[in-house]
């Protein structure tokens, strides 16, 4: 794959290898057949990975709002952004990664649960902001929001009890606009 960093042995000293860095790009995309695939096909096509992927429609029907998260030097990412500004249901791309903007992801996840661990599971979801959206006698059902650092952080507490299942969304993301005190 083109966008993989070398091992190292042939840096020389001196010369720093390029870093990769997450991304997230947003993407403006005509609401037509076929652009999710030609947006994902690129990727394919130059051997680029999708961390994460979320699409979901405007204010405007026509329009959709694409969530990409990549990861990449800057040479392969200022390339797949030129890449997809080319295509043509593309109407903005936007890279975020060195603009203020708020994201957040949704998890869903299905905890087993006793009588003996429930008030626990119930506590960390407090302190995470959790809602219990589904309850049995054998699991807890939990939705939580936020950044990816906070759905990383309630999904490793919860291990300890036995994750049976889990959706997450990826994340989605905005430009802030207001920047500067209140």
């Amino acid at each position: 794959m083109a966008h993989t960093a070398s091992s190292g042995s042939t840096a020389t000293r001196g010369t720093p290898e390029p870093k990769e860095k997450q991304h997230t790009i947003a993407l403006l995309v005509e609401n037509h057949f076929g652009a999710f695939n030609r947006i994902a096909g690129l990727f394919a096509a130059k051997g680029y990975n999708i961390d994460s992927l979320t699409v979901g429609p405007t204010e405007e029907k026509e329009i959709s709002r694409m969530t990409i998260v990549t990861h990449g030097d800057d040479q392969i990412i200022e390339q797949i952004v030129k890449q997809l500004h080319k295509l043509i249901d593309t109407i903005k791309v936007i890279d975020l990664t060195f603009e203020p903007f708020v994201e957040r992801e949704l998890v869903l996840v299905k905890v087993q649960s006793t009588t003996s661990t429930r008030a626990e599971i119930m506590q960390i979801s407090e302190i995470f902001r959790a809602k219990v959206v589904d309850i049995s006698p054998k699991t807890v059902m939990l939705e939580a929001t936020g950044s990816q650092q906070k759905v990383d952080a309630i999904i490793n507490m919860l291990k300890p009890f036995g994750i049976r299942e889990l959706a997450r969304t990826g994340r989605v993301a905005l430009k802030r606009e207001f920047q500067g005190e209140v």
